[in-house]
């Protein structure tokens, strides 16, 4: 593997084989997590929500339910 020492590329071969994979498809698969883009659960949710509505009030106040303003009030 060009420019890949040794052990490594022996780890990438034995991480491969435990994953019932090729070492270059395990490369890729590795590749791929790297770089894919980091998204909370949180952060998941309140995005499915505002595209709902149900959480449009969090970005305007004045239109949140009296009991939130007033706890945004005192906090």
């Amino acid at each position: 593997m060009g420019n890949v020492p040794d052990a490594t590329h022996r780890a990438l071969k034995l991480r491969a084989a435990q994953h019932g994979r090729s070492t270059e498809a395990e490369i890729r698969f590795i590749l791929e997590a790297a770089v894919a883009p980091k998204v909370s659960v949180g952060s998941a949710l309140a995005a499915i929500g505002r595209s709902l509505g149900a959480l449009s009030w969090l970005s305007n106040e004045t239109s949140a339910p009296s009991s939130q303003r007033v706890l945004n009030d005192h906090s």
